[in-house]
């Protein structure tokens, strides 16, 4: 019965998330940090059924596919095809309709054989498809690239930037491009594994962004806290250095992630333990900030 509830709160927290259908507005990001600041504490454990069940939308006749969330990921190449997979995949899991992955040519076909309800997109190329090509002509496939992310930009309620990425230069160039158009059209972002890396070198992709959620892990947690801060990992301070660390880059949500996931959007930052609460906040600054 434990385990039962614990997967009820757990739906139930995502599809709030999720399910709010086609806005990037509504509940504002600082009610929902001292919302979840206040729900972190010992009585969330008891109150969270009757919470969940009173802020989830109802599912009823007048709903239609496309209202419960629209999400795009942009990662998968020749050497990476599960995680986009896991990232799209794990998005329809817990409640979103529809799921994109816009990915390299090479693991289109792999990606959408791990499933058939992931819409992919094989429109991503590498470096060594267009060495042989000039300027001029690499130019007119990256156009060709955003022209086709573009068709679609306007539809997502939040993009995944990373996922099995890999770190090809061409690449990069591409998804550096997609991000700005994103970032113009008020995407939300949320930039993960070589994500991180893009933006660890391109700051400005998503300096006083506040639509933008950055996940690293440790060592990518120390390769952003080196870039913009010029320092070291401080454990000693952590919860300070990554409310540090996201002021500096202009109000963007870092997710700190480790044995205690550290959250922190420049102004307000906390310390959870309970992956149930981590993934509430998450996915509501995504959807709502």
């Amino acid at each position: 019965m434990l385990a039962l509830s614990a997967v009820l709160r757990r739906q139930q927290f995502l599809i709030r998330a999720l399910g709010v259908g086609g806005s990037h507005g509504g509940i504002s990001h600082h009610r929902t940090m001292q919302a979840v600041k206040c729900m972190s504490g010992t009585s969330l454990e008891a109150d969270a059924d009757s919470i969940l069940r009173a802020i989830t939308p109802t599912l009823d006749r007048s709903r239609h596919k496309g209202q419960a969330g629209k999400v795009a990921v942009v990662g998968g190449c020749r050497e990476y095809t599960g995680a986009p997979y896991f990232a799209a995949i794990s998005a329809l899991k817990i409640g979103a309709d529809l799921s994109h992955v816009f990915c390299t040519k090479d693991a289109a076909p792999v990606i959408k054989s791990y499933s058939p309800e992931l819409i992919v997109h094989p429109v991503l190329e590498e470096s060594y498809s267009v060495s042989d090509l000039g300027d001029e002509d690499r130019r007119q496939i990256t156009s060709e690239i955003l022209a086709e992310v573009d068709k679609w930009m306007e539809r997502f309620d939040c993009m995944v930037i990373g996922p099995g990425l890999g770190r090809d230069p061409f690449l990069l160039e591409c998804v550096s491009k997609i991000m700005k158009h994103a970032r113009e059209s008020n995407v939300p972002i949320v930039i993960d594994g070589d994500g991180l890396f893009l933006v660890t070198n391109s700051i400005d992709l998503i300096s006083g962004y506040p639509l933008a959620v950055l996940t690293p892990n440790v060592n990518e947690y120390k390769r952003l806290v080196q870039k913009v801060l010029s320092s070291d990992i401080d454990d000693q301070d952590a919860h300070e250095q990554v409310l540090s660390l996201a002021k500096r880059i202009g109000g963007v949500t870092i997710l700190r992630k480790g044995k205690s996931d550290i959250i922190s959007d420049g102004e307000i930052g906390m310390q959870i333990d309970d992956y149930l609460i981590i993934h509430s906040i998450l996915l509501n600054l995504v959807m709502f900030k």
